[in-house]
């Protein structure tokens, strides 16, 4: 039995579609599914189980034994909650104790992290697997000091020689795209969000730079496939010798241009862009510049190569958003 936590959401229902293709165990998905279409995210699987956050240790201490292991991708992972002791009661608390179950069992854990631990990047964007190393970064909102703050608390556990689960894997994961995040509002990916536009609009519309060395569109990112993802979460839990913090990226940053006009090239549609101005509440936080450090989940073996931009957002835009059913 494999428990995923956050399994209607985006990441998490990519993931249970696939561990029910390829994972001959029964799957439980925890999660919340409110009063919009987060649902259809569930829609195509077969689920062994569907189970309210608020019952999640009643269902763990009752299922023990059948338990192999949890992926922990529940969170508020809205970059813009100002809630802090919300955002730490849901990120921080409530993952230290399935960690801590995880341990007491002896239960393979991974958890979701975030490339917004890294802050502004000044730092660089080494996954780093010490106190030292992770006490260095500066996150530039709560979600990401939450994410940061748990991964420090585990970094600790470990150099202290505390007890830890007999895995335990973070994933930070950088910019993400695929098929059902439509229920995550202003927190869609770019792809997403250019291509609702063009249903209305001939022109993508991308924020003006306010850094003198980022052009307008240039800033940026770090954007991986969901499915390049989703490879990299299985293959950890199939090797479940290895544990430590690792980046969820390509290793190569291209700008939201590059990802505009290859939106545009899916749609076989000229480019066209339109650059608005910021809000002023992101500006002071906004990352320029984000690329992942890969060798850490090199150095441990995994060699699959990363779907380049123009054919991820190809896919996603071909295989699902104009597609009747855009879910998976």
């Amino acid at each position: 039995m494999l428990v995923i936590t956050g399994g209607a959401g985006f990441i998490g229902s990519n993931l249970l579609a696939r561990l029910e293709q390829e994972i001959q165990e029964p799957l439980i998905a925890i999660d919340t599914l409110g009063k919009d279409e987060k649902w259809k995210n569930l829609r195509q699987r077969n689920l062994a189980d569907l189970i309210l956050p608020t019952e999640t240790f009643t269902f763990l201490n009752s299922h023990i034994s059948k338990i192999k292991a949890i992926f922990h991708l529940g969170a508020i992972s809205t970059t813009t909650e100002t809630d802090a002791d919300l955002v730490i009661a849901n990120n921080l608390t409530f993952s230290s104790r399935l960690l801590e179950w995880c341990t007491e069992h002896q239960k393979q854990f991974i958890y979701a992290s975030s490339a917004a631990t890294y802050g502004d990047g000044s730092q660089g964007f080494n996954d780093g697997q010490s106190v030292g190393e992770l006490k260095k970064l500066l996150p530039l909102n709560v979600y990401g000091w939450s994410k940061h703050a748990f991964d420090l608390r585990i970094a600790s556990l470990k150099e202290a020689k505390k007890p830890l689960p007999p895995q335990y894997i973070g994933l930070k994961f950088f910019n993400v795209y695929g098929p059902n995040e439509y229920h995550k509002g202003g927190q869609q990916s770019v792809v997403s969000h250019i291509f609702e536009s063009l249903k209305t609009s001939s022109s993508a519309r991308l924020f003006k730079s306010y850094n003198p060395d980022y052009q307008d569109g240039c800033q940026l990112r770090d954007f991986i496939w969901v499915d390049d993802c989703i490879d990299i979460m299985v293959w950890l839990y199939q090797n479940p010798h290895f544990s430590g913090l690792f980046n969820i990226g390509t290793g190569k940053a291209r700008s939201f241009l590059d990802l505009a006009h290859a939106v545009f090239n899916a749609l076989n549609r000229p480019s066209k862009i339109k650059f608005i101005e910021m809000p002023e509440s992101l500006r002071e936080k906004y990352q320029y510049y984000t690329q992942a450090q890969m060798t850490s989940l090199q150095k441990i073996g995994y060699q699959k190569p990363f779907t380049s931009l123009e054919e991820g957002a190809k896919k996603y835009v071909q295989n699902y958003l104009t597609q009747l059913n855009p879910y998976r």
